[in-house]
């Protein structure tokens, strides 16, 4: 079994209940166990920022699927809740975004998929949300609550966990 990283994150529609459908696909589908949930956090956009603001998440889980089946099962439940990356705009609004953030330790550089996340270092979005749940988790060396903190978290708001 592989521990996994994924980032959620989304600014259109109901994005919390988007996140809870959308986990329990992600399980579901992976035959993955939930380790961990992250609380959602409002984030300001980043790249296009005349934007709505973000929601963000993270989650751990446990799934015995490989790396590149695991992705194109994040792509087929972002497409569910409405996604089409063929024709959205780069860092633009979304129902939802899956980002395969880690698989274990694991370190791929194809132009399909990089492990880890390429961009993980610079966002807080994704690093926040990460170090609710996996301060000390390696991911290149660094670990996450180290990484986290080179980064400025301005705008970054905890939401109140759902009732």
């Amino acid at each position: 079994m592989a521990d996994v990283l994924i980032a959620l994150g989304g600014n259109v529609g109901d994005v919390r209940a988007t996140f809870q459908k959308a986990i329990a696909n992600i399980c579901g589908m992976t035959q993955a166990a939930l380790l961990a949930r992250s609380s959602d956090y409002v984030t300001p956009p980043w790249g296009d920022e005349q934007q709505a603001r973000f929601i963000n998440a993270a989650i751990e889980i446990e799934t015995d699927l490989d790396p590149h089946a695991l992705l194109f099962t994040l792509h087929k439940i972002e497409a569910r809740f409405g996604r089409d990356r063929s024709k959205e705009t780069r860092w633009g609004p979304r129902t939802l975004d899956l980002d395969l953030i880690a698989y274990d330790d694991v370190s791929i550089q194809k132009p399909e998929l990089t492990l880890p996340h390429p961009r993980l270092f610079e966002r807080a979005f994704v690093l926040v949300p990460l170090a609710q749940i996996v301060p000390d988790r390696l991911i290149a060396g660094q670990s996450v609550a180290t990484a986290l903190a080179k980064l400025p978290v301005e705008g970054i708001e905890r939401l109140p966990d759902p009732g």
